[in-house]
Protein backbone atom coordinates (compact mmCIF):
# COMPACT_ATOMS: atom_id res chain seq x y z
CA UNK A 1 0.00 0.00 0.00
CA UNK A 2 1.17 3.50 -0.81
CA UNK A 3 0.38 5.82 2.10
CA UNK A 4 -0.28 9.45 1.24
CA UNK A 5 0.78 12.13 3.71
CA UNK A 6 3.71 10.01 4.88
CA UNK A 7 7.36 9.82 3.92
CA UNK A 8 8.09 6.89 6.25
CA UNK A 9 7.39 3.23 5.36
CA UNK A 10 3.74 2.21 4.99
CA UNK A 11 3.82 0.19 8.23
CA UNK A 12 5.08 3.12 10.32
CA UNK A 13 1.73 3.79 11.99
CA UNK A 14 -2.05 3.69 11.56
CA UNK A 15 -3.47 4.16 8.07
CA UNK A 16 -6.89 4.89 6.59
CA UNK A 17 -7.45 2.80 3.47
CA UNK A 18 -8.73 5.38 0.99
CA UNK A 19 -9.14 3.16 -2.07
CA UNK A 20 -7.12 2.06 -5.06
CA UNK A 21 -5.20 3.70 -7.85
CA UNK A 22 -7.09 4.32 -11.08
CA UNK A 23 -5.31 3.17 -14.21
CA UNK A 24 -5.68 5.04 -17.49
CA UNK A 25 -8.14 2.40 -18.70
CA UNK A 26 -10.25 2.75 -15.54
CA UNK A 27 -9.10 -0.50 -13.93
CA UNK A 28 -8.11 -0.69 -10.27
CA UNK A 29 -4.50 -0.73 -9.19
CA UNK A 30 -2.67 -0.97 -5.89
CA UNK A 31 -4.22 0.09 -2.58
CA UNK A 32 -3.87 3.71 -1.47
CA UNK A 33 -3.95 4.84 2.16
CA UNK A 34 -3.88 8.09 4.10
CA UNK A 35 -1.55 8.61 7.04
CA UNK A 36 -3.28 8.74 10.45
CA UNK A 37 -0.11 8.71 12.51
CA UNK A 38 0.71 12.40 12.25
CA UNK A 39 -1.58 15.43 12.30
CA UNK A 40 -2.80 16.74 8.95
CA UNK A 41 -4.93 19.50 7.49
CA UNK A 42 -6.94 17.95 4.67
CA UNK A 43 -9.52 19.32 2.26
CA UNK A 44 -12.12 17.12 0.57
CA UNK A 45 -14.08 18.78 -2.24
CA UNK A 46 -16.61 17.74 -4.86
CA UNK A 47 -20.01 18.65 -6.21
CA UNK A 48 -23.11 16.96 -4.84
CA UNK A 49 -23.37 13.28 -5.65
CA UNK A 50 -19.71 12.64 -6.51
CA UNK A 51 -18.39 11.31 -3.19
CA UNK A 52 -17.32 14.19 -0.97
CA UNK A 53 -19.29 13.13 2.13
CA UNK A 54 -18.72 9.46 1.31
CA UNK A 55 -14.95 10.05 1.41
CA UNK A 56 -15.26 11.83 4.75
CA UNK A 57 -17.06 8.74 6.06
CA UNK A 58 -14.33 6.44 4.70
CA UNK A 59 -11.69 8.41 6.62
CA UNK A 60 -13.86 8.45 9.75
CA UNK A 61 -14.31 4.66 9.66
CA UNK A 62 -10.61 3.88 9.71
CA UNK A 63 -9.80 6.69 12.12
CA UNK A 64 -12.33 5.11 14.50
CA UNK A 65 -10.48 1.79 14.25
CA UNK A 66 -7.01 3.29 14.70
CA UNK A 67 -5.22 3.17 18.04
CA UNK A 68 -4.23 6.60 19.31
CA UNK A 69 -6.79 8.50 17.20
CA UNK A 70 -10.07 10.12 18.33
CA UNK A 71 -12.21 11.22 15.36
CA UNK A 72 -14.96 13.78 15.89
CA UNK A 73 -17.38 14.13 12.97
CA UNK A 74 -19.49 17.27 12.66
CA UNK A 75 -22.63 16.15 10.81
CA UNK A 76 -24.74 19.15 9.72
CA UNK A 77 -27.07 17.12 7.46
CA UNK A 78 -27.64 13.95 9.52
CA UNK A 79 -25.72 11.77 7.04
CA UNK A 80 -23.26 9.97 9.31
CA UNK A 81 -25.52 8.06 11.68
CA UNK A 82 -24.54 4.83 9.93
CA UNK A 83 -21.09 5.00 11.52
CA UNK A 84 -22.66 3.62 14.69
CA UNK A 85 -24.13 0.47 13.11
CA UNK A 86 -21.56 -1.71 14.90
CA UNK A 87 -18.92 -2.14 12.18
CA UNK A 88 -16.66 0.47 13.80
CA UNK A 89 -16.48 1.85 17.34
CA UNK A 90 -18.60 4.99 17.10
CA UNK A 91 -21.32 6.82 18.97
CA UNK A 92 -23.90 9.35 17.80
CA UNK A 93 -24.66 12.41 19.89
CA UNK A 94 -28.15 13.39 18.74
CA UNK A 95 -28.32 16.59 20.75
CA UNK A 96 -24.73 17.80 21.26
CA UNK A 97 -24.15 20.56 23.75
CA UNK A 98 -21.20 22.58 25.04
CA UNK A 99 -20.89 24.87 28.06
CA UNK A 100 -21.69 28.48 27.23
CA UNK A 101 -18.20 29.36 28.44
CA UNK A 102 -16.75 27.20 25.63
CA UNK A 103 -17.59 30.06 23.26
CA UNK A 104 -15.23 32.98 23.99
CA UNK A 105 -16.80 36.20 25.21
CA UNK A 106 -15.69 38.15 22.14
CA UNK A 107 -17.65 35.78 19.89
CA UNK A 108 -21.06 36.37 21.46
CA UNK A 109 -21.91 39.64 19.63
CA UNK A 110 -21.12 38.03 16.24
CA UNK A 111 -23.32 35.08 17.15
CA UNK A 112 -26.28 37.43 16.70
CA UNK A 113 -24.81 39.58 13.90
CA UNK A 114 -24.04 42.33 16.35
CA UNK A 115 -20.99 44.54 16.34
CA UNK A 116 -18.86 44.40 19.47
CA UNK A 117 -18.98 48.20 19.57
CA UNK A 118 -22.73 48.72 19.52
CA UNK A 119 -24.45 48.90 22.93
CA UNK A 120 -26.20 45.52 22.67
CA UNK A 121 -23.11 43.73 21.35
CA UNK A 122 -20.94 45.29 24.04
CA UNK A 123 -23.39 44.16 26.74
CA UNK A 124 -23.42 40.60 25.39
CA UNK A 125 -19.60 40.54 25.39
CA UNK A 126 -19.50 41.84 28.96
CA UNK A 127 -22.13 39.32 30.13
CA UNK A 128 -20.23 36.41 28.58
CA UNK A 129 -17.00 37.61 30.16
CA UNK A 130 -18.52 37.83 33.61
CA UNK A 131 -20.68 34.66 33.64
CA UNK A 132 -20.12 31.05 32.60
CA UNK A 133 -23.74 30.03 32.01
CA UNK A 134 -26.67 31.45 30.06
CA UNK A 135 -28.59 31.99 33.28
CA UNK A 136 -25.65 33.92 34.67
CA UNK A 137 -25.44 36.01 31.51
CA UNK A 138 -29.15 36.87 31.71
CA UNK A 139 -28.73 37.86 35.36
CA UNK A 140 -25.81 40.12 34.41
CA UNK A 141 -27.93 41.80 31.72
CA UNK A 142 -30.79 42.29 34.19
CA UNK A 143 -28.43 44.02 36.63
CA UNK A 144 -26.66 46.14 34.01
CA UNK A 145 -27.10 49.91 34.11
CA UNK A 146 -28.23 50.28 30.51
CA UNK A 147 -31.25 51.61 28.67
CA UNK A 148 -34.42 49.54 28.62
CA UNK A 149 -34.16 48.86 24.90
CA UNK A 150 -30.54 47.70 25.10
CA UNK A 151 -31.26 45.36 27.98
CA UNK A 152 -34.37 43.96 26.30
CA UNK A 153 -32.50 43.29 23.04
CA UNK A 154 -29.61 41.55 24.81
CA UNK A 155 -32.03 39.47 26.87
CA UNK A 156 -33.93 38.41 23.75
CA UNK A 157 -30.70 37.32 22.09
CA UNK A 158 -29.82 35.17 25.08
CA UNK A 159 -33.31 33.66 25.11
CA UNK A 160 -32.84 32.76 21.45
CA UNK A 161 -29.53 31.10 22.31
CA UNK A 162 -31.26 29.13 25.05
CA UNK A 163 -33.92 27.95 22.58
CA UNK A 164 -31.20 26.36 20.42
CA UNK A 165 -30.57 23.79 23.15
CA UNK A 166 -26.80 23.65 22.58
CA UNK A 167 -25.58 25.31 25.78
CA UNK A 168 -25.36 23.19 28.93
CA UNK A 169 -22.94 23.47 31.86
CA UNK A 170 -22.44 19.69 31.56
CA UNK A 171 -21.95 19.74 27.80
CA UNK A 172 -19.22 18.01 25.81
CA UNK A 173 -15.65 18.54 26.89
CA UNK A 174 -12.29 17.43 25.51
CA UNK A 175 -12.02 14.50 27.90
CA UNK A 176 -15.27 13.03 26.57
CA UNK A 177 -14.41 13.67 22.93
CA UNK A 178 -10.95 12.11 23.31
CA UNK A 179 -12.18 9.05 25.20
CA UNK A 180 -11.80 6.58 22.34
CA UNK A 181 -14.73 5.85 20.06
CA UNK A 182 -15.51 8.04 17.09
CA UNK A 183 -18.02 10.73 18.02
CA UNK A 184 -20.60 11.97 15.53
CA UNK A 185 -22.18 15.30 16.44
CA UNK A 186 -25.58 15.42 14.74
CA UNK A 187 -26.24 19.11 14.09
CA UNK A 188 -28.99 18.56 11.53
CA UNK A 189 -31.67 20.22 13.66
CA UNK A 190 -29.60 23.25 14.63
CA UNK A 191 -29.76 26.60 12.83
CA UNK A 192 -26.46 27.73 11.32
CA UNK A 193 -25.45 30.11 14.16
CA UNK A 194 -26.07 27.39 16.77
CA UNK A 195 -24.07 24.77 14.87
CA UNK A 196 -21.26 27.25 14.33
CA UNK A 197 -21.15 28.06 18.05
CA UNK A 198 -21.02 24.35 18.83
CA UNK A 199 -18.13 23.81 16.39
CA UNK A 200 -16.21 26.73 17.84
CA UNK A 201 -16.55 25.29 21.32
CA UNK A 202 -15.55 21.79 20.22
CA UNK A 203 -12.59 22.91 18.10
CA UNK A 204 -11.22 25.12 20.88
CA UNK A 205 -11.69 22.37 23.48
CA UNK A 206 -9.71 19.87 21.39
CA UNK A 207 -6.98 22.37 20.56
CA UNK A 208 -6.59 23.59 24.16
CA UNK A 209 -6.49 20.02 25.48
CA UNK A 210 -3.60 19.16 23.16
CA UNK A 211 -1.75 22.36 24.03
CA UNK A 212 -2.15 21.97 27.78
CA UNK A 213 -1.47 18.25 28.10
CA UNK A 214 -0.52 15.15 26.13
CA UNK A 215 -3.77 13.23 25.55
CA UNK A 216 -3.71 9.49 24.92
CA UNK A 217 -5.38 10.03 21.54
CA UNK A 218 -4.85 12.66 18.86
CA UNK A 219 -8.07 14.35 17.73
CA UNK A 220 -9.19 14.38 14.11
CA UNK A 221 -11.99 16.91 13.54
CA UNK A 222 -13.93 15.95 10.39
CA UNK A 223 -16.19 18.74 9.24
CA UNK A 224 -18.81 18.34 6.52
CA UNK A 225 -20.26 21.39 4.71
CA UNK A 226 -17.22 23.26 5.97
CA UNK A 227 -17.99 26.45 4.02
CA UNK A 228 -20.89 27.16 6.39
CA UNK A 229 -18.63 27.03 9.44
CA UNK A 230 -15.82 29.09 7.96
CA UNK A 231 -18.44 31.76 7.34
CA UNK A 232 -19.65 31.85 10.96
CA UNK A 233 -18.39 32.28 14.51
CA UNK A 234 -16.51 28.98 14.26
CA UNK A 235 -14.05 30.46 11.74
CA UNK A 236 -11.41 31.79 14.18
CA UNK A 237 -11.16 28.42 15.98
CA UNK A 238 -10.94 26.51 12.68
CA UNK A 239 -8.24 28.85 11.41
CA UNK A 240 -6.31 28.32 14.65
CA UNK A 241 -6.43 24.56 14.11
CA UNK A 242 -5.35 25.00 10.48
CA UNK A 243 -2.39 27.26 11.21
CA UNK A 244 -1.26 26.03 14.63
CA UNK A 245 -2.86 22.64 15.17
CA UNK A 246 -0.06 20.48 13.81
CA UNK A 247 2.40 21.12 16.65
CA UNK A 248 0.02 20.08 19.47
CA UNK A 249 -1.42 17.27 17.31
CA UNK A 250 -4.86 18.39 16.11
CA UNK A 251 -5.98 17.36 12.61
CA UNK A 252 -8.75 18.97 10.57
CA UNK A 253 -10.48 17.41 7.56
CA UNK A 254 -12.78 19.98 5.94
CA UNK A 255 -15.24 18.74 3.30
CA UNK A 256 -17.24 21.05 1.06
CA UNK A 257 -19.00 21.18 -2.29
CA UNK A 258 -18.17 24.90 -2.48
CA UNK A 259 -14.40 25.42 -2.17
CA UNK A 260 -14.85 28.82 -3.79
CA UNK A 261 -16.66 29.92 -0.61
CA UNK A 262 -13.80 28.94 1.70
CA UNK A 263 -11.23 31.49 2.88
CA UNK A 264 -7.92 31.20 1.08
CA UNK A 265 -6.22 29.92 4.22
CA UNK A 266 -8.41 26.79 4.23
CA UNK A 267 -7.01 25.83 0.83
CA UNK A 268 -3.42 27.04 1.20
CA UNK A 269 -2.87 25.38 4.61
CA UNK A 270 -4.11 21.94 3.52
CA UNK A 271 -1.32 19.40 3.06
CA UNK A 272 -3.74 16.86 1.57
CA UNK A 273 -6.31 17.74 -1.10
CA UNK A 274 -8.85 15.10 -2.18
CA UNK A 275 -10.79 16.52 -5.12
CA UNK A 276 -13.82 14.85 -6.68
CA UNK A 277 -15.64 16.27 -9.66
CA UNK A 278 -16.12 20.05 -9.74
CA UNK A 279 -17.74 22.07 -12.53
CA UNK A 280 -18.32 25.56 -11.13
CA UNK A 281 -15.65 27.96 -12.38
CA UNK A 282 -15.27 29.70 -9.01
CA UNK A 283 -14.69 26.37 -7.23
CA UNK A 284 -12.10 25.13 -9.72
CA UNK A 285 -10.30 28.48 -9.65
CA UNK A 286 -10.22 28.46 -5.85
CA UNK A 287 -8.22 25.23 -5.95
CA UNK A 288 -6.14 26.27 -8.95
CA UNK A 289 -4.91 29.28 -6.98
CA UNK A 290 -3.18 26.92 -4.56
CA UNK A 291 -1.96 24.44 -7.18
CA UNK A 292 1.53 23.22 -6.20
CA UNK A 293 4.49 23.60 -8.52
CA UNK A 294 4.95 19.83 -8.70
CA UNK A 295 1.56 19.33 -10.41
CA UNK A 296 2.06 18.59 -14.10
CA UNK A 297 -0.56 20.38 -16.17
CA UNK A 298 -3.63 21.93 -14.56
CA UNK A 299 -5.80 20.64 -11.76
CA UNK A 300 -8.85 21.19 -13.96
CA UNK A 301 -7.48 18.64 -16.43
CA UNK A 302 -6.90 16.07 -13.68
CA UNK A 303 -10.32 16.26 -12.02
CA UNK A 304 -12.33 13.01 -12.41
CA UNK A 305 -15.79 12.85 -13.93
CA UNK A 306 -17.15 9.66 -12.33
CA UNK A 307 -18.63 9.34 -8.80
CA UNK A 308 -16.04 8.06 -6.34
CA UNK A 309 -13.08 9.11 -8.45
CA UNK A 310 -10.67 11.64 -6.93
CA UNK A 311 -7.39 13.33 -7.59
CA UNK A 312 -5.25 13.55 -4.44
CA UNK A 313 -2.56 16.20 -4.07
CA UNK A 314 -0.07 15.20 -1.36
CA UNK A 315 2.35 17.83 -0.07
CA UNK A 316 4.30 15.36 2.10
CA UNK A 317 5.57 13.46 -0.93
CA UNK A 318 4.96 16.28 -3.44
CA UNK A 319 2.95 13.99 -5.67
CA UNK A 320 -0.44 13.77 -7.36
CA UNK A 321 -2.52 10.59 -7.56
CA UNK A 322 -5.66 9.39 -9.32
CA UNK A 323 -7.72 7.31 -6.85
CA UNK A 324 -10.99 5.42 -6.76
CA UNK A 325 -12.36 5.74 -3.22
CA UNK A 326 -13.38 2.44 -1.63
CA UNK A 327 -16.91 1.53 -0.63
CA UNK A 328 -18.01 2.26 2.92
CA UNK A 329 -17.98 -0.44 5.60
CA UNK A 330 -20.93 1.35 7.25
CA UNK A 331 -24.13 2.73 5.69
CA UNK A 332 -23.76 6.10 4.02
CA UNK A 333 -26.73 8.35 4.65
CA UNK A 334 -25.85 10.92 2.00
CA UNK A 335 -27.12 9.07 -1.06
CA UNK A 336 -30.07 10.64 -2.86
CA UNK A 337 -33.50 9.07 -2.23
CA UNK A 338 -34.87 7.08 -5.19
CA UNK A 339 -38.43 6.66 -6.32
CA UNK A 340 -37.61 3.09 -7.36
CA UNK A 341 -36.94 2.26 -3.70
CA UNK A 342 -40.40 3.44 -2.60
CA UNK A 343 -42.52 0.86 -4.48
CA UNK A 344 -44.28 -1.99 -2.72
CA UNK A 345 -42.19 -4.75 -4.36
CA UNK A 346 -38.91 -2.86 -4.38
CA UNK A 347 -36.23 -2.92 -1.73
CA UNK A 348 -36.87 -0.61 1.17
CA UNK A 349 -35.02 2.65 0.77
CA UNK A 350 -32.75 1.78 3.67
CA UNK A 351 -31.81 -1.52 2.04
CA UNK A 352 -31.26 0.20 -1.28
CA UNK A 353 -28.94 2.78 0.21
CA UNK A 354 -27.06 0.11 2.12
CA UNK A 355 -26.55 -2.03 -0.98
CA UNK A 356 -24.94 0.88 -2.75
CA UNK A 357 -22.72 2.02 0.10
CA UNK A 358 -21.56 -0.96 2.14
CA UNK A 359 -18.46 -3.01 1.52
CA UNK A 360 -19.25 -6.54 2.74
CA UNK A 361 -15.61 -7.58 2.51
CA UNK A 362 -13.00 -7.51 5.27
CA UNK A 363 -12.39 -4.27 7.17
CA UNK A 364 -9.70 -1.89 6.04
CA UNK A 365 -6.22 -3.01 7.09
CA UNK A 366 -4.48 -1.05 9.78
CA UNK A 367 -0.75 -1.61 10.30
Amino acid sequence: MNVLGRTEPADAGPVATLGTYRAADGSEGAAVGVDLDRPHSALVVGKRGYGKSHTLGVLAEDAARAAGVAPVVVDPMGEFGGLADGAVPARIVDAPTVPAAAVPADAWPALFDRSATDPVGALLWEAAREAETLDGMVAHVDDADVGTGVGRAARNHLRLADSWGIFDPDGLDAETLLSGAATVLDCSTHPDPAASALVRGVALALYDACVERRPDRLPWLLLDEAHAFFDGVAAPALETVLTRGRTPGVSLVAATQRPGSLPGIAVSQSDLLIAHRLTAVADVEALAGATPTYLTGTLRDRLPTDPGGAVVVDDATESVHGVQVRRRATPHGGADPRASARGGDAETEEESLRSRSVDHGPPARLP
